[in-house]
């Protein structure tokens, strides 16, 4: 998939590919001679991508790319109601930012001329085999598997049955081929209202999956269609769409979520009904055998702190609890780039927490050290003061020629090759309001008067004193001297120094807002509506899982101070707008992304990752 991302630890269904390919099961590719693996991807539009998408994407392109196969890009674009066009680019631009790649897909770097079509380029849809899924519908009927059934909706739910009492045949069950051929085909052009009928599988109305109780294969919809418009009115249910699509393209391997496992027996079932009466040479009287896939199913992602509902995410969105489908609070792949995720740190993950059987929740931990090692080793290194409190170092020149030195800083100690900087040094500094403590407690080994401490690339200071403000009595200014002799970072006399903290020379200082960003839930699962550990006021019970949002998952900061290298931070894109924001590591303080909101002038970084577990410590606490 990319380079810099760890291989995907064995599982259950490397095994199920390669029996496959050893048994030849799926032949070879032509121009290669490997074992047929031809997996798929395939959203429906009604929504942005989230984390757990990006487990299956890794999965099915993983197998595709380990085994020599090939990958689609499908969307599953069978309900026109909440399907849009938007959703559609945005879905492309995830799977393509995450590192998929499909045959015919735009790969030029140029820009192209309509980039909103060229990124389809490659893509499949589901609706344009919309006329072979009514042809195969039309033979199911003439076989006798199908009818049209006139029940409501509410009445087919009645007729279905529950899982201790069988169903029962709907009156239009033994509706002639004629007939359901004539009505079908009426139901086609038009000429029947919403809901009025439905084209139903001929399967068992006792069978103890009640997805085999006659399901419903179309439904009427007079609905435009993001891309056929009004050309049809009748749509295909997904479970009659779904092994449908898989077949044309060819899928070996159908690999979905552990939800669509009672449905892998209704996705057989519809394939083998369709090879009633088909050969292999196509001399039955129905032509040629189609080809069937194999549905594979696997555990889907749940995340702690975390929904992953599509309906959930929308609510966030609608009820103005989140700022849009990229806030960067959010499981979104968009929200999550924002922030300042890596596809590389993304896949890591996926690969971390592999393939399984079983539904569980991850620790979001997992996700964020995957983004913290790869940010370690490629994010370059910056000061950055928060909370800035004014430092003067009184026996410093104020003028003349040694007023400012320029030091030497590391860019990034993982990655020699990046080198250094250069960085001012000057009289006034801005250091962190939390570096000085007037009264410091024991243990605390930053500044305080008469301790003395490393300023990070600079020299050794001695606090002298501190200037409060009259009124209110805070620290509004620290007073130390400096060793000139102690110029970057070292005594000569040997003598150590406990605590190193980092600054920022007020003269060149640049101007920043800093958005931290904190779990979007304070509990690790936003559906306990427990008393214990509430997010809200003492004895205030959570209601609901909304109730569970953390109210100090963004804090905005204004006025903060950053060296003068990053005046120039910001954002690439590339042919299709997908962006891509410098990343840096804010030494002492965590990874921060320059948000798309950054302006020349008024720049914006957010916190992508703190620099190490603060949750864990919190937990450990109680």
């Amino acid at each position: 998939m990319a380079d810099n991302t760890a291989p995907s630890a064995r599982h259950f269904i490397h095994d199920l590919v390669e029996a496959d390919n050893a048994a030849g099961r799926w032949g070879v590719w032509p121009d290669s001679g490997r074992p047929r693996v031809h997996t798929r991807f395939p959203p429906e539009p009604n929504g942005y991508l989230h984390i757990g998408h990006a487990k299956s994407i890794c999965l099915n392109y993983g197998l595709a790319e380990q085994y020599g196969g090939r990958f689609n890009l499908r969307f599953d674009d069978t309900n026109p109601v909440a399907e849009e066009e938007e959703y559609v680019q945005s879905i492309i631009r995830d799977v393509r930012w995450l590192g998929a790649r499909w045959p015919g897909m735009y790969d030029d770097r140029a820009r192209p001329a309509a980039p909103d079509e060229a990124i389809k380029a490659g893509v499949l849809f589901g609706s344009d085999y919309f006329g072979q899924m009514y042809d195969w519908a039309v033979e199911l009927i003439k076989k006798g598997r199908a009818y049209v059934c006139d029940l409501s909706g509410d009445q087919v739910s009645e007729y279905r049955g529950t899982l201790t009492k069988p169903g029962r045949n709907s009156p239009w069950r033994e509706r002639g081929v004629d007939e359901s051929l004539d009505l079908f085909e009426r139901m086609r052009r038009g000429e029947f209202p919403d809901g009025s009928r439905t084209l139903r599988a001929k399967i068992d109305m006792a069978h103890p999956n009640l997805n085999l109780r006659d399901p419903v294969m179309y439904r009427i919809l007079h609905q435009s269609h993001h891309r056929t418009a009004d050309a049809w009115c009748v749509y295909p249910m997904y479970d009659w769409a779904h092994g449908l699509e898989d077949s044309i393209e060819g899928i070996t391997h159908s690999i979905c979520t552990l939800e669509f496992e009672n449905h892998r027996p209704l996705y057989d079932w519809f394939i083998d009904a369709i090879n009633e009466g088909r050969t292999d040479d196509g001399s039955g009287p129905w032509g040629r055998k189609v080809h069937h896939p194999q549905q594979i199913e696997f555990a889907r992602l749940e995340l702690s702190y975390t929904v992953m509902s599509k309906r959930r995410l929308l609510e966030l969105v609608r009820d103005g609890l989140v700022r849009g489908w990229d806030d960067p609070r959010m499981p979104t792949l968009s929200g999550l780039r924002r922030r300042g995720y890596t596809p590389e740190a993304i896949r890591a993950f996926a690969a971390d927490v592999g393939v399984a059987r079983f539904n569980g929740v991850i620790d979001i931990v997992r996700l964020e050290n995957a983004l913290r090692e790869h940010l370690n080793r490629i994010a370059p290194r910056r000061l950055a003061v928060l909370r800035p409190l004014k430092l003067v170092i009184t026996n410093w020149p104020e003028s003349g020629d040694g007023a400012v030195d320029w030091l030497d800083a590391i860019n990034n100690p993982e990655d020699v090759a990046a080198g250094t900087r250069r960085i001012p040094f000057s009289r006034v500094l801005f250091i962190e309001r939390d570096d000085f403590h007037e009264n410091p407690p024991k243990g605390y080994f930053r500044l305080f008067p008469g301790n003395e401490v490393r300023l990070r690339y600079a020299y050794f200071v001695r606090c002298t004193g501190c200037v409060k403000d009259p009124a209110t009595g805070e620290v509004t200014e620290v007073h130390c001297t400096y060793d000139p002799a102690t110029r970057g970072g070292d005594a000569p006399d040997g003598r150590k120094v406990k605590g190193t903290i980092h600054w920022i020379s007020a003269a060149h200082a640049i101007d920043a807002e800093v958005r931290l960003y904190d779990h979007l839930f304070a509990r690790p699962d936003p559906d306990d509506l427990s008393l214990s550990g509430s997010a809200h006021e003492p004895g205030a019970v959570p209601k609901n899982w909304k109730d569970n949002l953390n109210p100090r998952s963004l804090e905005v900061l204004k006025n903060c101070k950053i060296e003068p290298s990053l005046v120039d931070a910001g954002m690439a894109h590339d042919a299709f707008d997908i962006p891509n924001p410098d990343r840096f590591q804010f030494e002492r303080l965590g990874y921060f992304a320059v948000d798309s909101e950054s302006r020349s002038g008024a720049l914006v970084f957010n916190r992508a990752v703190s620099l190490k577990d603060t949750w864990a410590k919190i937990a450990r606490k109680g």
